[in-house]
């Protein structure tokens, strides 16, 4: 668990990673217990600084697998997740980790219809809970649910009382997804400047600005965030590890010192687990991420790959893909087609994109390989004249 410490020390922003709780929370997502201790071994492998790993109080194979993945000595810090209540931080003790979640709702909207109860035995419960969990000796992250609803004034006071109880972090929780960056730098800002309580991220992907929401925090002074693979998560899900990883690497300039080139296979392992494919649009690990088919586009990634490409696929496991359909360049075609071996002259890669463009509307999907020789040799059939000789493997044009 050196590795969260050792960020706590150094003040950097570090990833706690949920999938294994909220992510699992998805409607008929169901991880077994050999897949969450794969999962988690990978997110520690990847170099995530904290792994919440699930809710002892279930019981259980969750209690079960909790404790396995705790003794497992980890590097990254493992935390549970809890309701405010003394019995529930009991549970988690008992599965050895080092570090606890105690949740309950902030605002009053969940209070009055939820929890039905008031504002007093909100605090109460949850200043009980962190007292009862730092005298034994964890690390507490006090989560005020649905805090971007909450009354400002109120969680103001739910964070004092949460700090003086002995809470080392707040989560805020997003937890519908109604914030937009510019109101949640503004909430950061004033939680951080009225308090100074280190503020974690967890935001929702209900319009789509979960990422967004995440790393609009971060500028505000967050530290924290909140992340799961392939943004899984309850509705519309949670900001996506390798969306937010990346973002901050190539738009802040912040280095997690996370192992990015392993995403791919995390992402696809996570994908068949949860039963919940990765759609080719998906940003950083989709398979068209990388996959350019305009000829315009096609033409400038081949003369400099950082015309179309912030970063280079191998830097999150995958490879570029010239595709050759409908909207092809004949320059990609004649890449294309060195790579069988053929040069074409301008005129035939001319004449063959015609014929690509045409087949592709009729197919409604770009060409396989074989099916760009069966238009080549059409093509040569028409002209009446014998195929070029292919050259032979290594040899240069």
């Amino acid at each position: 668990m050196k590795r969260f410490y050792d960020g706590l020390k150094k003040g950097s922003v570090m990833l706690v990673d949920t999938t294994l709780r909220d992510g699992e929370q998805t409607a008929g997502v169901v991880f077994s217990n050999r897949e969450k201790m794969r999962i988690a071994k990978m997110l520690d492998n990847l170099g995530v600084h904290q792994i919440e790993a699930g809710i002892p109080v279930m019981g259980g194979d969750e209690k079960e697998v909790i404790t396995q993945i705790a003794s497992y000595g980890l590097q990254a810090s493992i935390m549970a997740w809890n309701r405010a209540n003394i019995e529930d931080v009991r549970h988690s003790l008992e599965c050895g980790v080092d570090a606890v979640a105690i949740s309950i709702s902030s605002s009053d909207i969940h209070i009055t219809h939820k929890l039905r109860t008031s504002r007093e035995w909100v605090l109460e419960n949850m200043t009980r809970a962190v007292e009862y969990a730092k005298k034994e000796g964890v690390y507490v992250s006090v989560n005020a649910e649905d805090a971007s609803r909450s009354d400002m004034d109120f969680l103001i006071k739910f964070t004092r009382e949460a700090q003086a109880a002995g809470a080392d972090r707040l989560r805020f929780c997003d937890t519908v997804g109604v914030l937009e960056p510019f109101r949640t730098y503004e909430v950061i800002s004033r939680i951080i400047d009225t308090t100074g309580i280190e503020v974690e991220m967890h935001t929702h992907n209900d319009f789509g600005m979960a990422t967004a929401n995440a790393l609009a925090g971060i500028k505000a002074g967050a530290r924290f965030i909140g992340v799961t693979v392939n943004g899984l998560g309850e509705r519309a899900g949670n900001a996506a590890l390798e969306e937010v990883a990346m973002a901050l690497k190539c738009l802040f300039g912040v280095n997690l010192g996370v192992n990015t080139k392993d995403f791919l296979n995390l992402c696809e392992y996570v994908a068949r687990a949860s039963g919940r494919p990765l759609y080719p649009g998906k940003p950083i690990v989709g398979s068209n991420t990388f996959a350019h088919e305009s000829g315009i586009h096609a033409d400038g990634v081949l003369k400099n790959p950082r015309t179309y490409e912030v970063f280079s696929p191998e830097e999150v496991g995958l490879q570029r893909q010239i595709i050759i359909g409908k909207h092809s360049g004949s320059k990609a075609v004649k890449m294309k087609f060195e790579e069988y071996g053929i040069a074409l002259s301008d005129e035939e890669a001319s004449d063959i994109l015609s014929a690509v463009r045409s087949a592709s509307v009729d197919l409604k999907r770009p060409l396989f390989d074989k099916e760009l020789m069966y238009i080549y040799e059409d093509y040569l059939y028409e002209q009446k004249r014998p195929p070029k000789a292919q050259k032979p493997s290594g040899e240069e044009n």
